[in-house]
């Protein structure tokens, strides 16, 4: 994902994105202590998709301060 589809999303579309890489994120360990993951990139890519929505979570809750 992005950062400029991240910036598109509405607040509730954010949240429920990010409840569904969390979950993503769980399985990938659980299925990293069971049995073999293929492609162990999906840890990076999941995160870094995790990243950017939580960070545009933050920045919408707090007011931009210019110094």
């Amino acid at each position: 994902m992005k950062a400029k589809e991240v910036h598109k999303l509405s607040e509730e579309e954010i949240s429920i994105e990010v409840n569904r890489l969390r979950k993503q994120l769980f399985e990938l360990r659980t299925q990293a202590v069971t049995e073999k993951i293929e492609n162990t990139s999906q840890f990076a890519k999941v995160r870094k998709d995790l990243a950017r929505l939580m960070t545009e979570k933050n920045s919408r809750r707090t007011p931009a301060t210019i110094s």
